[in-house]
């Protein structure tokens, strides 16, 4: 800690969750508009943080100005449909009013969904026009990439609008029941990262969407426990070794009506994991997948001859990673695609014809993804971990290859977004000890102004927590059989006695939790720990991301191996820290970081001594099909290798305390995976603690839940791990 004269004000729980938060109101989802002339962001209000409004700054004058209070367009409860709950819930938006909005491609509109209805504000003139105005609520409200239209899912079929005439028209009539037109499949928003079922041409000619069968979909009756009712859900919920929906593509003339129907192939129990039209507006490309997920294929479809072709192919002994790095260059027949082929995911130049033209970076390391093409001076700008896999940086490097140039300054984790043009980006940038700032750039990273300083000084929410602040260590251990880890570690001041330690995990594919980037509340919360005398450590274990292919495939078909051995190496280092107390050491994770604390306790009960358990998967049978058999193949095949995965061979075991809690709405992990244990520990006859929380999804959201929540894990460790002041 920083020693001071003065005593530093505490950081309780209470503080973590005040108003205005730590973290500072910052702005969300900000983009450059298309013309580079503004930059648009929402932020909630000054009485309400989570209430968000449109916000502009104009880049020439310097000045900032609130474009649309969403109060004035729609005042009152927001009630979303149960479509809406869900998608945001998979989209991880929070808050009400203005979530999210879209730029034409021209620069001269702005269109945002409202409350089940859409606004459209066309710049130059007033206010905004409400273009829907309907008691259904409708979703997936898109600006057509002309602007002469908008589109959007009804009743599950497509509609159309002419924004000028206003004529609306019904590109679909046949949806209802099973069958959805233009929307994503459960499987496809929660575990492919695709939002929508439709696809415009760059012409406005066409429109690609899919049809989406549920009916081979198995429904399972689940209960919603609310405070005050109880709701049975039967919800169709594909999991792992039962069957998916059918999903049909088709191409429809926006003119005419005509309709064409892709060929996907004899094989129907596949993956359509991503679409998105050549800038030609004849060739349709889709990413065809395999249910083992072994094989993708990049494939193109022209609507002209109505022949399609497969462009690459991409294989695997474990699985191909989906990504959403597909960049189709408008001014030359050339397509830029991303691949793990050499074990760490890099950027390839194509032919549209699929012909190879060149490797764009290589490396020891990873890039994040595509953030912009500067076609008039041939250069791609990415994110990616060329410094460190701790920071994510933006990065420049020539169409034709050669050196790779950062832009962006190391010591933070960056993320971009950049103009149009590739010529400016905004730059939302923090520390782990430092919370986000966001500035405006040009394409060299020089900083032309400040978006939201947020610099933690006088008057800032974090000021008076500074003198108390723990500045936390980043290191590496190696592990028995060689592998590299990465961990982060809060020590607290005296360092003369032994302290309790917390282990904060995740543990899980696609996810990283030890960066140099600010934590939010729950690295508040850290704070709150090693302020009460706790040790807190975390590490990544293999199976985690941004390290290479090799470091993630080791869970392939072994989920709970590896990563509990890596987490086991890891207080095994911590045991010979002078100032750890071996026998105080607790485990706390949320989702697949509460499938981990259960692994973690069950397996190595003696390195554990307690854990609180979040939202866990218990037994992976339970799971959806896509992210399931991703890394643990079928059930109908490897039957045994989810019994060795699961958690209750294991139970029997447990010698810690143990706390599980879990929202008792959860449509992810769903409630059963707890219920389901609670009951096998009950039959063991082997005491345990629960904490169940009325109406929660799995993020468990809400200021009072998570002053709950944080006290009541906090208040766990104290009673059974007992830190020393």
């Amino acid at each position: 800690m920083l020693s001071t004269a003065v005593q530093a004000e505490p950081l309780d729980i209470e503080r973590i969750f005040a108003s205005p938060s730590l973290d500072g109101n910052a702005p969300r989802a900000l983009k450059v508009s298309p013309d580079g002339e503004r930059v648009t962001f929402l932020k909630g209000k000054q009485t309400d943080y989570e209430r968000l409004d449109l916000w502009e700054y104009h880049i020439d004058s310097g000045e900032t100005r609130l474009l649309f209070d969403s109060n004035d367009l729609q005042s009152g409860e927001e009630v979303l449909s149960d479509e809406e709950k869900a998608r945001r819930e998979r989209m991880r938006l929070s808050g009400s009013g203005i979530v999210s909005y879209q730029w034409s491609a021209d620069g001269k509109a702005l269109l945002f969904p409202l409350g089940g209805d859409v606004y459209y504000h066309k710049l130059g003139e007033k206010g905004a026009k409400q273009l829907l105005d309907t008691d259904v609520f409708e979703t997936d409200i898109k600006l057509s990439p002309k602007g002469n239209y908008i589109s959007f899912i009804r009743d599950q079929n497509l509609f159309v609008k002419h924004i000028e005439s206003g004529k609306e028209t019904a590109i679909t009539k046949e949806g209802g029941g099973n069958i959805k037109f233009g929307m994503a499949e459960f499987v496809a928003q929660e575990e492919m990262g695709r939002m929508t079922g439709y696809w415009w041409s760059p012409d406005e000619s066409f429109i690609a969407f899919t049809k989406v069968d549920e009916s081979p979909v198995d429904v399972i009756s689940r209960s919603e426990i609310y405070a005050d009712d109880i709701k049975t859900i039967d919800q169709k919920y594909p999991k792992a070794g039962t069957n998916n929906v059918l999903v049909e593509l088709a191409i429809q003339n926006i003119n005419n009506g005509a309709r064409r129907w892709v060929d996907l192939g004899e094989d129907k129990d596949i993956y359509l994991a991503r679409g998105k039209w050549m800038p030609n507006s004849e060739t349709f490309t889709y990413q065809w997948q395999t249910r083992d997920q072994q094989t993708l294929e990049l494939r193109a479809y022209n609507v002209p001859t109505e022949k399609q072709s497969v462009l690459l192919s991409e294989t695997s002994n474990t699985w191909v990673n989906l990504h959403n790095d597909l960049y189709f260059l408008s001014d030359s027949d050339q397509f830029i695609w991303a691949s793990e082929r050499d074990g760490f995911k890099h950027l390839y130049l194509y032919e549209n014809n699929g012909k190879l033209v060149r490797q764009l970076t290589q490396g020891d390391w990873v890039v994040d993804n595509i953030e912009a093409v500067d076609a008039k001076n041939n250069r791609i700008y990415f994110a990616g971990r060329k410094d460190t896999p701790l920071e994510s940086h933006a990065y420049s490097v020539s169409l034709n290859g050669g050196d790779i140039s950062r832009i962006t300054n190391e010591g933070a984790y960056h993320s971009v977004s950049f103009s149009k043009d590739a010529s400016i980006f905004i730059d939302r940038f923090s520390t782990i000890n430092s919370p986000a700032q966001v500035s405006l750039n040009d394409a060299s990273g020089k900083r032309i102004t400040w978006l939201e300083e947020n610099k933690v000084e006088e008057g800032h929410p974090l000021h008076a927590y500074m003198d108390s602040w723990t500045k936390p260590e980043f290191g590496d251990i190696t592990t028995k059989d060689g592998a590299t880890l990465k961990y982060r570690i809060y020590k607290p001041e005296n360092l003369e006695k032994k302290h309790p330690v917390i282990v904060y995990l995740y543990g899980g594919p696609h996810a990283q939790v030890v960066t140099n980037s600010w934590a939010g509340n729950r690295g508040l919360l850290m704070q709150h720990w090693v302020d009460k005398g706790y040790v807190v450590f975390t590490l990544d274990n293999r199976g985690s991301n941004y390290r290479g292919k090799a470091f993630e495939d080791p869970i392939y078909k072994k989920m709970g191996f590896v990563e509990v051995d890596d987490q086991v190496a890891g207080v095994e280092f911590l045991r010979t820290l002078p100032y750890v107390d071996a026998k105080r050491i607790g485990v706390h994770g949320h989702s697949y970081g509460g499938y981990m604390t259960l692994m973690t306790m069950f397996k190595a009960g003696d390195y554990f001594q307690a854990g609180v358990s979040g939202a866990p998967v218990t037994d992976w049978r339970l799971y959806d099909t896509h992210y399931t058999e991703r890394y643990m193949g079928n059930p109908k095949t490897d039957d045994d290798a989810y019994t060795a995965s699961s958690v209750f061979p294991y139970a029997k075991d447990l010698k810690g305390d143990l706390l599980i809690y879990h929202g008792m709405a959860d449509d992810n992990v769903l409630f059963t995976h707890s219920t389901m244990l609670y009951k096998h520990l009950q039959d063991l006859a082997i005491p345990f603690e629960t904490m169940d929380y009325p109406g929660k999804k799995h993020s468990i959201r809400g200021k009072q839940t998570g002053i709950h929540l944080y006290k009541t894990i906090t208040n766990f460790f104290d009673r059974n791990l007992t830190p020393e002041q």
